[in-house]
């Protein structure tokens, strides 16, 4: 996540707020850690961990990989890297809400994995990582909450090895119309609803969908990973476009 403004975009008057300053949006999400993660599987009918997975695996990791998790939240896909097949040799999680790193923390002691996943406060935009030194970069489901996507993007491609790869998982909305209107039901209707009875925060599940709409088309967001240097980007739909997978490979040459 990274840096933005103190003051964030004027909004209509019952609009959730997107201005994306990252003291906002780290206390936003701070405010829901202690029931992030049972809302996620809730509201995803459980599918947030396929999702995972299917992004771990489109990495192709080699043995001993080093992996970095950008907007590791409870550090759920990096607890994925970490179980993968080859086993990689470490996952760094960076994120800058402060409980939802420590709620990861308690996750990882709980399932033994803290000598393998390391989790750290820092910003998208400032990766604290030199360059050229991991092997692969994971986002699940935060890109859009990054002030300013096109320097993050490019702070990914920095630290990426030549011919290391990018998995971005991102909300997005299905094609279908039919399947789209109910999907926009339960996302801008339901959603929100129990979001809100369950985290006892209503901003927080207002701006879920808001921020989805408001964020950059699937062709967009390829784009940006093409002319930021990533080759043989490629976008899956998964769920009927419920969520898009980014899939993009740093040149062996740059």
């Amino acid at each position: 996540m990274s840096a933005a403004s103190p003051r964030g975009p004027a909004t209509e008057p019952g609009t959730p707020s997107l201005d994306k300053d990252p003291r906002r949006i780290a206390g936003m999400f701070d405010a829901i850690a202690h029931r992030y993660d049972q809302l996620n599987h809730l509201l995803s009918a459980g599918f947030d961990r396929r999702w995972r997975r299917r992004a771990v695996a489109a990495l192709d990791l080699g043995d001993g990989a080093l992996v970095l998790d950008v907007c590791t939240g409870t550090a759920d896909l990096a607890m994925t890297a970490s179980r993968h097949q080859p086993a990689p040799r470490a996952v760094l999680g960076i994120d800058f809400a402060g409980a939802m790193l420590a709620l990861g923390h308690e996750k990882l002691r709980s399932a033994g994995l803290s000598p393998i996943v390391r989790l750290v406060r820092g910003d998208a935009c400032r990766l604290p990582c030199p360059s050229e030194t991991v092997d692969a970069v994971t986002v699940g489901f935060g890109i859009r909450n990054v002030a300013d996507t096109a320097r993050a993007v490019e702070e990914m491609f920095r630290v990426l090895k030549p011919g290391g790869r990018l998995a971005i998982l991102e909300f997005g909305e299905p094609r279908v119309p039919v399947l789209r209107s109910l999907y926009l039901w339960y996302f801008q209707r339901v959603l929100p609803f129990i979001g809100r009875r369950l985290s006892k925060h209503a901003e927080a599940y207002a701006y879920l969908p808001a921020s989805v709409s408001a964020f950059l088309s699937p062709d967009a967001l390829a784009d940006l990973l093409r002319t930021s240097g990533f080759f043989g980007v490629r976008v899956d739909r998964l769920t009927a476009g419920v969520v898009y997978l980014y899939v993009g490979q740093k040149p062996v040459d740059t």
